[in-house]
């Protein structure tokens, strides 16, 4: 394939070419059109170029899912600027990291985030355009503001020259919890998405941009995306970009915190076609709203339901094929720096076992010393994914050469996840080699827990599992060792760790243990920690 890709090429060409009274963006009761769409994302992409912001320079995105974030994120792609993705749990300290760790120079918030802005804004002082997104919240009034730049202008298309090599950088968590940018060309992203086909239903890739806009036009039902996990998650944020580089509509909730009852509405009020998740935090609620008002919310419009990130059980996906027979129901295995390393697939006419997908065409398994693993040969192995790939981490050259390695010429993504290689080619997932914890699609790291908690005058020292949690998929839980003649005060222990982390990142339960039993040399014993904590918490 010789044609080369960028986002804002193909938006601006999908803009031209479907209908205009088309919803691209419904929030509640706000729906932008296509066409509104298209002038508003160009005029905002007019305006910060206009303000300073030059081609690569990075741009952040700092807000709950709404339509200012894809819009402007195409604004973005336009202009030729870097989306970078804020974890709007953060506080103070993460942020200024995070922004001055991308060299951000543009940041669009919403004005619930105001008071963190004021802030850190002195700290930041590459950060040259704060653009504030009205939300009913009390803002800020030297900065500029979003509806004011985005309603402004002509709406002309940008005369700009774009490259496939332009991207979009994806924050992740690090080894020692601090996040590291993902760096995708928009080339290498829209490929490995599919360059408009669909591998699972047998698509091939385009292989230019009118045949996707012949695709576009020709496709029966105009596809209508409902993310449920934060835009500011590559799960969520990759299953909206592909609605709208097809034409679609992305469609958002309007409550802080997932509501099964009010993604029902709207996946029956707009007809959604396609609904993201992360695994059974999302898929439980649902299902069980469905169980117990049966067809109060018209279901069967969906024909697909993705999730990626966390456990997804079988039983829960039988139980919503129940209400809808025709869903497709797809768990990829993938991570921010390894698209496709495996799919699962589940439909009314076959089910599978949790935990098992077939490899990627493009997927090996090696051992630590790079030795392909056989099918069938009992062995475990990193899974390693070819093809189109990252370029690597953002500023982190030594985590770039330990995840995307050479193995006999061929370049691979190794994210770090232990897998075996059955004899019929599916993989059986045994986890990750590091101890990252997985809390709804959140990654948290045990190292920056236990600093929290080890700042504690009585905590002697802190160790960190993840445990097995319905509504979680694994619950975040901390094992302390207290200096001699302290007692375990677990609320106590909690809301001092507010003052070092982000909500999310507090443990759910604090355990006392006499010894963490760490070797001589201090390593920790992690398997012996999480027996305990299991065994305390009364989990099989």
């Amino acid at each position: 394939m010789t044609v080369k890709w960028n986002y804002g090429d193909i938006i601006d060409a999908v803009g031209g070419i479907v209908p205009g009274a088309r919803p691209a963006l419904i929030h509640g009761d706000k729906t932008t059109s296509w066409s509104q769409f298209v002038a508003r994302s160009n005029n905002l992409a007019t305006a910060m170029l206009a303000n300073g912001a030059r081609p690569n320079d990075k741009i952040a995105f700092y807000m709950r899912n709404r339509p200012e974030y894809m819009e402007g994120l195409a604004a973005a792609f336009k202009a030729r600027l870097t989306h970078v993705n804020v974890n709007y749990r953060y506080i103070d300290n993460e942020l200024i990291y995070l922004l001055d760790n991308a060299d951000a120079t543009v940041c669009i918030y919403t004005a619930e985030f105001a008071d963190n802005v004021a802030n850190i804004r002195s700290q930041l002082p590459r950060v040259t355009q704060w653009i504030e997104v009205d939300d009913g919240h009390a803002g800020l009034d030297d900065v500029l503001h979003y509806e004011d730049l985005a309603s402004s202008g002509d709406g002309a298309r940008l005369d700009i020259q774009r490259s496939p090599a332009d991207q979009l950088f994806i924050y992740t968590g690090g080894t020692t919890g601090m996040p590291k940018g993902v760096m995708w060309s928009q080339d290498a992203l829209w490929n490995v998405l599919g360059a408009g086909g669909n591998v699972r239903l047998g698509v091939p890739p385009c292989e230019s941009l009118e045949e996707h806009l012949d695709r576009v036009k020709a496709a029966p039902v105009s596809p209508v995306n409902l993310p449920l996990p934060p835009l500011m998650h590559g799960t969520g944020l990759l299953s909206a970009l592909g609605a709208i580089a097809n034409g679609g509509t992305c469609v958002t909730l309007t409550s802080k915190s997932f509501e099964a009852e009010l993604a029902l509405q709207n996946i029956a009020r707009h007809r959604v076609t396609g609904v993201t998740i992360v695994g059974d935090a999302f898929a439980r609620p649902l299902l069980e709203y469905l169980d117990a008002h049966p067809g109060q919310y018209d279901f069967s419009s969906v024909m697909s339901m993705n999730s990626s990130g966390v456990m997804w059980t079988r039983d829960i996906k039988a139980g919503l094929l129940r209400h809808n027979q025709n869903l497709l129901l797809a768990d990829g295995f993938s991570s921010s720096e390894a698209i496709g390393l495996g799919a699962s697939v589940m439909t009314k006419d076959q089910t599978i076992e949790v935990a098992s997908f077939t490899l990627g065409p493009k997927c090996k398994v090696f051992t630590e010393d790079d030795r392909e693993v056989l099918p069938g040969s009992g062995e475990s192995g990193l899974v390693a994914v070819s093809g189109f790939l990252p370029d690597g981490y953002y500023k982190d050259q030594a985590k770039t050469d330990k995840t995307f390695k050479t193995i006999n010429g061929v370049r691979y993504s190794i994210p770090g996840d232990f897998v075996r290689v059955e004899a019929d080619g599916t993989l059986a997932l045994l986890g990750r080699g590091s101890n990252c914890i997985n809390t709804a699609g959140e990654k948290v790291f045990p190292e920056e827990v236990e600093e929290a908690l080890k700042h504690h005058p009585s905590v002697a020292d802190c160790l960190v599992v993840g445990v097995a949690d319905e509504k979680w998929g694994q619950s975040i839980t901390a094992v302390v060792e207290l200096h001699r003649g302290f007692n375990l005060e677990e609320i106590e222990l909690k809301q001092f760790s507010r003052e070092h982390l982000a909500a999310y990142k507090i443990p759910k339960r604090i355990l006392v243990m006499p010894d963490l039993q760490r070797a001589a040399n201090g390593k920790a014993n992690y398997k012996l920690i999480k027996d305990f904590a299991e065994q305390q918490l009364g989990i099989a």
